[in-house]
């Protein structure tokens, strides 16, 4: 509930007793009506004569399956199913490993790398939930909710906000400020968990490597009470690693990359990441793997040290596929590391991946997958990058 004391309330996730409210506006949201009929019916969303009635339709299913819905845990029940039909389909299966070491009763701080916008927090959320663990709170930059309805459902399904938008350097600092006070209030006075990405943005390049502006943001809500040191141990820090064998939006980053080296800049299409986000979900991964390390416990003094420690675990827990030592071995890069065996199966099937990549954009495409061998190997030119 939403209390003149709540100075959360324009961030933090959705209560229980918001959700009736916010479904029934979402039931009548005329915007989301239109964007779940684009996507499920795409040639006929603008159709005089047949959206209308699509609309109605795609509407009144909206207040059957929102009506359902009373708390946020009904939400995620909701959500679950969806994932469990949406991994079938989309994926080859997906495995976890680490997370029998972690401590149903405690809380953590998910630090994890980043290559899907919705499916990265998703899959964490599943290995999670299917394993009888509670799902974590979500870190989304207010980027990604240019549309109210897309904000309500992030945070029905427990995202908070990263204001990302905030401009000039007070405006900017007191984000940061009440986003530290929220984690830190989550994981010690509400004793829920966090997800949040290592960085800000999706590692398109396939090189995972931790911002220590993020760790400077945790420690900001304590600094000025406790020694650095003492503040990443009470945040219970735990790198994750999630590895897809396959990326559905690898053409779309390869594109990026090469209009970047072109003309200095990428500028996005107003929808882009909306439609990242559907293709991210609905899109063939092969096989994904989300791997859980280990609480940092050393005594790390600085925010580089930290995000050092949470690389090295991130490189160490990566699952390394095929197409990723498929792609090095295509770019003439393998030298002294020895391909792994596996079925020729997986060599058609990168081929067939990579004949989709237009040549433009095939060398990019092929160093994402590369990168992450390069990395567990040390042979990163640029580990900086």
């Amino acid at each position: 509930m939403t209390t003149p004391h709540d100075e959360f309330a324009n961030i933090r996730p959705y209560h229980d007793d918001e959700v009736h409210p916010v479904l029934n506006r979402l039931a009548e949201d005329p915007e989301l009506a239109q964007a779940i009929l684009r996507f499920k019916f795409p040639r006929w969303a603008s159709t005089p004569l047949i959206a209308p009635f699509l609309s109605w339709l795609v509407r009144k299913n909206l207040r059957r399956l929102l009506g359902r819905a009373h708390s946020i845990r009904d939400v995620q029940l909701y959500v679950e199913a969806y994932m469990a039909r949406m991994l079938a389909k989309s994926t080859d299966g997906m495995t976890v490993d680490g997370i029998e070491k972690l401590d149903p009763q405690q809380t953590y701080l998910f630090v994890s790398n980043h290559r899907d916008i919705a499916m990265d927090p998703a899959l964490v959320n599943y290995a999670l939930h299917t394993r009888g663990m509670n799902t974590v709170r979500i870190a989304i930059g207010d980027n990604l909710l240019k549309k109210p309805y897309v904000s309500d459902l992030m945070r029905l399904n427990k995202s908070f906000i990263v204001q990302r938008s905030a401009k000039g350097v007070r405006q900017v600092m007191a984000a940061f400020q009440q986003l530290s006070r929220y984690i830190d209030f989550s994981l010690h006075q509400e004793h829920h968990s966090i997800w949040i990405a290592q960085r800000e943005g999706r590692a398109k390049n396939g090189i995972d490597r931790t911002d220590p502006a993020i760790i400077k943001m945790f420690c900001m809500a304590k600094k000025k009470e406790l020694p650095f040191s003492e503040i990443i141990q009470q945040l219970n820090i735990v790198p994750v690693a999630i590895s897809y064998e396959y990326d559905p939006l690898g053409i779309e980053k390869a594109r990026e990359l090469v209009m970047k080296q072109q003309e200095g800049s990428y500028a996005k299409g107003e929808f882009e990441d909306m439609i990242s986000i559907a293709q991210g979900i609905a899109g063939y991964k092969g096989r994904v793997h989300v791997a859980f390390g280990e609480p940092l416990q050393a005594d790390l003094t600085d925010a580089d040290a930290v995000a050092q420690a949470i690389d090295a675990q991130i490189a160490r827990l990566y699952r390394l596929f095929p197409s990723h030592y498929l792609a090095l071995e295509a770019l003439g890069e393998l030298q002294d590391i020895a391909l792994p065996d596996f079925d020729l199966r997986y060599r058609a099937a990168f081929n067939q991946q990579l004949a989709a990549c237009p040549e433009a954009y095939q060398h990019q495409w092929l160093d994402m997958y590369a990168n992450p061998v390069k990395n567990y190997f040390n042979r990163l030119d640029d580990p900086t990058h």
